[in-house]
């Protein structure tokens, strides 16, 4: 049997994450962005869990997502119960995890199609 890989759809590819590092399609990312299969923006205001406040997150919501990922860094964090709400009110589902774990999930998640947002805090 023959397998393929098939190139996911999507404009942007997320290579790698970390908690210092990024690497999206060919360019290396070292400060806070926003993620989703078409969209990137590569300097989000926050810098830390401590930093992200709900408005902040109208920069993924933008972006019409059914779930929102928040890589909190190189080691899982949660936000201010206010952060979390700004995506539940509205309801959209939230996860937050370590930034590579939300890559992986990103990227499981681009490659079905699904409508995702991800921020990653640098």
């Amino acid at each position: 049997m023959q397998l393929f890989q098939e190139a996911p759809d999507t404009r942007y590819q997320l290579r790698s994450a970390d908690g210092e590092l990024a690497r999206v399609n060919e360019r290396e990312l070292r400060r806070s962005f926003v993620l989703s299969p078409d969209h990137l923006l590569d300097d989000w205001r926050p810098r830390s869990i401590e930093d992200l406040l709900p408005a902040d997150m109208d920069a993924l919501l933008a972006l019409e997502p059914s779930v929102v990922l928040l890589g909190s860094g190189a080691r899982q964090r949660f936000p201010a119960p206010a952060v979390m709400a700004a995506c539940l009110q509205r309801g959209i589902g939230i996860e937050v995890m370590d930034n590579a774990a939300a890559a992986r999930t990103f990227n499981l998640l681009a490659g079905e199609g699904r409508r995702v947002a991800a921020g990653f805090l640098l």
